[in-house]
């Protein structure tokens, strides 16, 4: 822990963070990241969409994509952990533009994200309190977010760490009744795998019911790319990025693929509830239908509760990783300076004032008519998480290059992504489909404008910052003899 030390954090005004993150918290940070809404209510959609056997193709070859996207942020994170790492990996490996690019953008996603998340809570809220108008518990859990993040890193990583808790010990429930329940000895008689084989499961609408599911399988797994972002704050990076990244994957995919199993062995594709459930129908969530045919009481009470914990926990992490990525940022010297200064604690409390600001104007705009312009925001976020996945691809395959190219040897790595370049070039490959396909149909109906602006216009706003940097600043792609491979450990 040589690189560790403490001093820089006792003045009043000092620009380092706190390595305050345990392993327990580094785990659950990326876990938690993973597993949203997107499980417990989605799910459904995807069965109903493509059958139970697309939706498993499509969850396994997302989770595919993401294992490779782990791997190569786990080699960059582990040489070189600091606080907002994809953007300064973009900018050091590959270009001062495309970094510039790809952490603002991040920012913007994360910043809007909490916003959605605020507005999605009061949903959920008014399952118990229908009568509450819901900018009030918009105001309340805003402001529970903001007091776990403004005290210290562990405060966000404690929070972070219950929250993840909760969904995680909901979804091994889940699938321990779900087994119980295929096997009959709960609820009634076995359905068997007659839900595989009635009317076109298992594969539904074939091929492109697979790619639709895609799209929806990898918005699902947004935020298992926190880890990296975490990596400035961890006690024993070294040690503790590998070891989340390992277990990381194994339990997304254990999580994920078993859910859709469970599910798509219970409740047949044909279910018209299965395309229903909503954040503010939680009644029809799959996880609700199976744990009241198992007999659970209350079930949508306890389901309703552990999407709360979900989608606290989102907007927890997406108000830590804003923060830290504009911090990084204004380290970086492309954000204003002002946002490189940390408490005592190692707080980037000027990041995280504006970051909070953000997240409150974006839901004001929820409140306003329909909400059109909130739908915008959420819609201009959507590619963000893409856009960051192909960046960090992008960055490890020209970084593994530079120190090869610099006469170093990868076995010398202390974390070395396997499947080299094969990893980061299928994982961008894969990415780039994502981005064009999520909305393929509007594509070939043009007449439809509207609905192709707002599907795309995340990849725009990304291409303008690229280039508007570029243009401004005149700089290039950083040749691979002057890539800077020193060993940064903390920002």
């Amino acid at each position: 822990m040589s690189h560790h030390s403490r001093t820089s954090t006792t003045t009043p005004h000092s620009e380092s963070l706190d390595r305050g993150l345990e392993s327990r918290h580094m785990n659950m940070i990326a876990i938690g990241g993973a597993i949203g809404t997107g499980l417990f209510v989605a799910s459904g959609a995807t069965i109903a969409d493509a059958g139970p056997g697309g939706a498993l193709v499509a969850y396994g070859a997302i989770g595919l994509m993401v294992f490779l996207l782990m791997q190569s942020l786990g080699e960059m994170a582990t040489y070189s952990p600091v606080s907002g790492a994809f953007a300064h990996y973009a900018r050091t490996y590959v270009s001062p533009s495309f970094g510039f690019a790809t952490g603002w953008n991040y920012w913007f996603n994360w910043a809007i994200t909490v916003a959605a998340e605020l507005v999605a809570a009061a949903l959920v809220m008014k399952f118990w309190f229908p009568s509450t108008p819901g900018w009030v518990w918009s105001a309340i859990f805003l402001a529970l977010l903001f007091s776990l993040n403004i005290a210290s890193v562990k405060g966000y990583g404690e929070g972070e760490f219950w929250f993840a808790l909760i969904k995680v010990v909901a979804v091994i429930v889940f699938l321990g009744i779900g087994v119980l329940m295929i096997a009959g000895i709960f609820g009634g008689k076995s359905p068997g795998f007659s839900n595989w084989t009635h009317g076109e499961a298992p594969f539904k609408a074939g091929f492109l019911g697979i790619l639709n599911v895609f799209m929806i399988a990898g918005f699902s797994f947004q935020g298992t790319e926190l880890v990296g972002v975490a990596a400035g704050e961890s006690r024993n990076p070294d040690k503790d990025i590998p070891r989340a990244i390992r277990s990381v994957f194994i339990r997304i995919m254990l999580f994920y693929i078993g859910a859709i199993a469970v599910i798509g062995f219970l409740i047949p594709y044909t279910n018209p509830n299965l395309l229903r459930s909503d954040v503010d129908n939680i009644s029809v969530s799959p996880f609700t239908l199976v744990f009241q045919n198992a007999g659970v009481l209350a079930a949508a009470t306890i389901m309703n509760a552990v999407i709360l914990t979900s989608i606290l926990s989102a907007g927890n992490s997406g108000l830590y990783a804003s923060t830290r990525m504009l911090y990084a940022m204004a380290k970086d010297g492309v954000a204003p300076r002002i946002f490189a200064k940390t408490s005592k604690r190692g707080v980037p409390r000027p990041a995280l004032f504006a970051t909070t600001a953000v997240g409150l104007l974006c839901f004001l705009t929820s409140l306003i008519g329909e909400g059109a312009a909130y739908e915008w925001l959420v819609n201009a976020s959507g590619l963000a998480g893409f856009l960051a996945w192909m960046s960090i691809a992008w960055s490890h395959y020209r970084f593994r290059r530079a120190y090869i190219a610099q006469g170093n040897d990868p076995a010398d790595l202390p974390y070395r992504a396997r499947w080299f370049p094969a990893g980061p070039i299928v994982a961008l490959v894969m990415c780039a489909v994502v981005i064009i396909g999520q909305n393929y149909q509007a594509l070939f109906d043009w007449s439809s404008f509207s609905t192709i602006l707002s599907s795309y216009i995340g990849l725009p706003l990304f291409i303008a910052l690229w280039v508007g940097h570029k243009l401004s600043t005149r700089s290039h792609m950083v040749p691979l003899d002057d890539v800077d491979i020193s060993r940064h450990h903390q920002m």
